[in-house]
C-alpha cells in the first residue's frame, strides 16, 4: 500500500473548532456529542460505523479496569471491518485526516485505540 508522505494522523476533543491544518475531520463516536449543535459543528464525516458496538460501549462504561480487555475487544471488531477499509481509502485521498472524539478521557478513549490500529495498519 501506497500513502502519502505528508499523511498526518491525528486525533483530538474539539468538535466545533477547526483550523485549516486540521484537514479531513471525522466524528469516530457512535453517539453525538450531548450540547453540541450539528450546525455549529466542524466536520466532514462522521463515522459512527468506525466506532465500538454499542454492545462493547455499555459494557466497557468507561470503567479503567476494564480498558486491557476493552481494547483486545475493540481490535477484535476493527479487524475485517468496512468502516476501516473506508477509513483507509479517506486517509488515501487527504494529507491530514483528524479524528475527532467527545469523550472526556483524552488517554482512554477508543480514538486513541483506533489511531494506534489504523497506524500499525499504514506501517505495514
Amino acid at each position: 500500500m501506497i500513502m502519502k508522505s505528508k499523511l498526518t494522523l491525528s486525533i483530538e476533543e474539539d468538535v466545533i473548532q477547526k483550523a485549516k491544518e486540521n484537514g479531513y475531520r471525522i466524528l469516530t463516536e457512535r453517539l453525538w456529542p450531548l450540547g453540541v449543535s450539528r450546525e455549529r459543528v466542524a466536520l466532514d464525516k462522521w463515522m459512527k460505523s468506525i466506532s465500538p458496538s454499542h454492545d462493547l460501549r455499555k459494557w466497557f462504561d468507561h470503567d479503567h479496569e476494564k480498558w486491557d480487555e476493552f481494547k483486545e475487544r475493540y481490535r477484535k471488531e476493527l479487524f475485517g471491518s468496512d468502516a476501516v477499509n473506508e477509513m483507509l481509502d479517506i486517509i488515501k485521498e487527504h494529507d491530514t485526516v483528524t479524528m475527532v472524539y467527545a469523550s472526556k478521557d483524552e488517554e482512554l478513549n477508543s480514538t486513541v485505540l483506533l489511531k494506534g490500529f489504523l497506524e500499525d495498519l499504514l506501517s505495514k
